[in-house]
C-alpha cells in the first residue's frame, strides 16, 4: 500500500495529528546561541561509538557509515508494522533551565523532540529532506525536571531514515546515578514455549535488561515482557536488572518457572493432518441443506453452524436444526444425533461452532458468562458432541480502552469469555475438543494494531482474539485463522499481503507458527502456537466468500509451510511439516463445487 504521508487513523486523530504538527512548526526557528557555561548535554550524539546510550524502540535502529553528516557514523532507523523507530535518551538537565535541541536529519517525516520537560514537551520535524537538514527546537525545564528525554523517530509505513550530530545544549545536570535493582520479580502465564514476567520498577530506570540462567535474553522500556523460544516441561531461571545513561544495576532476585507440556491442547483422535469443514445446520443457503448422513468421510472435525445467543449479551445460546420449511429434505433430531454418533464411531468428531456472522455474543457480565456455560453445556449433552468451536465475528470481542496487554487482558467480555471456556474444559475433561475460527482482523492485524491503539481512535476490535487464544493455548486443539473476507493484512516481511493465493495463506500462517510483536512492541510478543494446533482456514468455492483460493494455489502454500518449497517471495521462518491441515467455509459448498476442495486436500496428504 503506497502511502504519501502519515497514515490516517480516524478523523479524530488526524485533526490532533494536524494540530500537534502545526504546533510542532512553530518551533523550527533558531534559538539564541547557548551560554558560555552550557554544554552539550547528549551523550554520543554523532553515533560514532554505535547505539551507546540510545534505546531504538523494536530493534529499530543501527549505526551506520554512510550517509553521515560528520564523523564517521550515524543513525539509521527504519519504521515496521506499528513501530515508528523511536530512538532516544535520557539526559540529566538543571530545572527551570532553557535548552536547545538539533539535529540533522535526512529522509520522509523525520521528528525531533523532547519529552518529560515539566513544562511543554516540544516537537519538530521535516516532511522530506533528500540531503541532510537541520532540525531544532527550544524547550525550558520545568522547577522540579531533573531529566528530560530526547528522542528521534519516522512515521508509520515510511522508508528508513538517518539522524546525526544531535545535541542539547544547555546548564548540566547532576550525574546521573545508577538505579536501583528491580524488586517484586514474578512468573505469569507459562506456556510449552514463552515465560510472562512482571516486575516492580526501580526510580531513575530508562529501561530493563532481562537474564534467563545468567543469560541477556532481551529488554524492555516497561515493567512486563514475555521470553519466548524456550523448551516445553522444562524449568527456567529469570533475572531483571536495571539500565540508565549511568549503566546498569545489580539484577533482582531471580524467579523460577516451569514450561507446559508440549501436548497441550486436548481434543486427541484427531488424524495427523485433519481437514476441518462447517456444516449449515440451522439454516439454508444457496448450497443447499446437507444432512449429517451424507457428510463426506473426508471430513475429519463437522462444525454445525450455528449456536445463536437468543440477544448479544444473555449468552443464552440455543440450536435447532433446520426448519423444514426452509430445508426440505432436512432429518429429523432422532435421525441427525444418530448420524453424529455414527461419524463419531467411525473417528470424527461433531462440535457446536458458536456464533459466525448473526451471532452476536457479548459476555459481558458474570451472569452472561454462566449462562453461557450452561447453555452450551446443554446443547454438547443433548447432541452428544465433542466440543466447541467459537466463531465470533462482527462486534462480539471488543477491547476496552486501557487495555493494552494481550497477556492480562481487563476487558470484561474477554475475561468473561476464557473463563467460560476454561470452564467448559474442566467440566468435560482432557478429549474435550475447543477450536477457534477468527478472522484477520482479530489476529494477525494485532501485529500493527491493538485496540484503540496509544492515540487512541483505532478500531477496538483490532487484535482483540489475541488474549483469548493466549490465555487458552494449553487447552486450544486447533487456531484456523479465515483467511478469506479479509483486508490486506501486513506479514512479518512488514509487507501487505493480499488474499487469493498461496503468499497470502503462507505469510499469515507464519505469523501464527513463529509469533510476532503486538502493535510493535517488543516487550509484548504473542509466542507461536504449535504446528498440530493450526489448521488455514480459506473458502470452498467461489461462491463461499472472497479470497477463494484454486487447488494449486493451496497445494503451493502447503508445500511452502511443510517443506519449504513453493514459496514465492516470502520468506518463512520455519519449515512444519506438522502442520494439522486446513478448515473451510464450507462442507455444503464444496459438495455444491463437486468436492474440489476436499478431494485436492484428500490427494495431498493421502487420505
Amino acid at each position: 500500500m503506497e502511502r504519501t504521508g502519515p497514515p490516517a487513523r480516524s478523523t479524530g486523530v488526524v485533526a490532533a495529528l494536524s494540530a500537534a504538527l502545526l504546533a510542532a512548526g512553530g518551533l523550527t526557528a533558531l534559538a539564541p546561541s547557548a551560554a558560555a557555561a552550557d554544554t552539550d548535554l547528549a551523550r554520543n550524539g554523532g553515533f560514532e561509538s554505535g547505539l551507546d546510550g540510545w534505546s531504538c524502540t523494536g530493534g529499530s535502529g543501527a549505526a551506520v557509515g554512510t550517509p553521515a553528516h560528520s564523523g564517521t557514523s550515524a543513525l539509521k532507523a527504519t519504521p515496521a508494522g506499528a513501530d515508528n523507530a523511536k530512538c532516544s535518551q535520557v539526559v540529566t538537565v538543571q530545572p527551570d533551565s532553557v535548552y536547545t535541541l538539533s539535529a540533522w536529519v535526512q529522509g520522509s517525516y523525520v521528528y525531533l523532540g523532547a519529552e518529560g520537560t515539566g513544562t511543554t514537551d516540544v516537537s519538530t520535524w521535516t516532511q522530506s529532506s533528500t540531503d541532510w537538514k537541520q532540525l531544532t527546537t527550544t524547550f525550558r525545564t520545568g522547577p522540579s525536571t531533573t531529566r528530560v528525554t530526547v528522542y528521534t523517530h519516522g512515521w508509520f509505513g515510511t522508508p528508513a531514515y538517518y539522524a546525526d550530530d544531535l545535541s542539547l545544549i544547555g546548564p548540566g545536570g547532576a550525574p546521573a546515578e545508577l538505579p536501583a535493582a528491580p524488586t517484586g520479580l514474578k512468573a505469569g502465564t507459562a506456556t510449552a514455549s514463552s515465560v510472562d514476567l512482571s516486575w516492580t520498577g526501580s526510580a531513575g530506570a530508562t529501561g530493563y535488561n532481562v537474564y534467563r540462567g545468567g543469560t541477556k535474553v532481551l529488554s524492555a522500556t516497561g515493567t512486563s515482557a514475555t521470553v519466548t523460544g524456550l523448551t516445553a516441561s522444562t524449568a527456567y531461571s529469570f533475572q531483571v536488572a536495571a539500565t540508565n545513561s549511568a549503566g546498569e544495576s545489580a539484577r533482582s532476585a531471580a524467579v523460577t518457572a516451569t514450561t507446559s507440556a508440549g501436548g497441550g491442547g486436548g481434543g486427541g483422535g484427531l488424524p495427523a493432518h485433519a481437514l476441518v469443514g462447517y456444516l449449515h445446520s440451522s439454516f439454508a443457503n444457496g448450497s443447499g441443506y446437507t444432512r449429517m448422513a451424507d457428510v463426506p468421510d473426508s471430513w475429519d472435525v463437522i462444525d454445525l453452524a450455528f449456536g445463536e445467543p437468543t440477544s448479544v449479551t444473555s449468552g443464552d445460546i440455543r440450536f435447532s436444526l433446520c426448519p423444514v420449511t426452509e430445508c426440505p429434505n432436512v432429518e429429523s433430531a432422532a435421525e441427525f444425533k444418530a448420524a453424529i454418533k455414527a461419524k463419531q464411531a467411525a473417528g470424527k468428531k461433531v462440535l457446536i461452532s458458536i456464533g459466525g456472522q448473526n451471532g452476536q455474543v457479548q459476555l459481558t457480565t458474570a451472569a452472561a458468562r454462566d449462562t453461557f456455560v450452561s447453555s452450551v453445556s446443554r446443547i454438547i449433552d443433548e447432541y452428544g458432541l465433542d466440543g466447541l468451536d467459537i466463531d465470533f465475528e462482527g462486534h462480539s470481542l471488543s477491547l476496552d480502552t486501557g487495555d493494552t496487554d494481550f497477556r492480562n487482558p481487563t476487558t470484561p467480555v474477554v475475561v468473561n469469555l476464557i473463563s467460560a471456556v476454561k470452564t467448559l474444559k474442566a467440566k468435560y475433561g482432557d478429549k474435550f475438543v475447543l477450536t477457534m475460527a477468527p478472522e484477520t482482523f482479530f489476529v494477525q492485524l494485532g501485529y500493527q494494531y491493538y485496540g484503540s491503539g496509544p492515540w487512541g481512535g483505532q478500531d477496538p476490535r483490532a487484535g482483540a482474539y489475541l488474549p483469548v487464544i493466549h490465555a487458552l493455548r494449553d487447552d486450544l486443539t486447533l487456531l484456523h485463522v479465515q483467511d478469506y473476507n479479509s483486508g490486506s493484512i501486513m506479514g512479518l516481511d512488514n509487507q501487505y499481503h493480499s488474499m487469493g493465493g498461496a503468499d497470502f495463506h503462507i505469510a499469515m500462517t507464519d505469523m501464527l507458527l513463529t509469533g510476532f510483536p503486538v502493535a510493535g512492541d517488543q516487550t509484548k510478543v504473542f509466542p507461536p502456537l504449535r504446528p498440530e494446533q493450526v489448521a488455514i482456514g480459506m473458502p470452498a468455492s467461489t461462491q463461499a466468500g472472497n479470497g477463494h483460493t484454486s487447488p494449486a494455489e493451496v497445494t503451493k502454500a502447503l508445500n511452502c509451510l511443510t517443506k519449504k518449497t513453493d514459496c514465492g517471495s516470502y520468506a518463512t521462518h520455519g519449515t512444519w511439516p506438522a502442520l494439522r491441515g486446513l478448515m473451510t467455509w464450507s462442507i455444503n459448498w464444496d459438495r455444491f463445487n463437486n468436492g474440489e476442495f476436499s478431494k485436492n486436500f484428500d490427494a495431498y496428504f493421502g487420505g
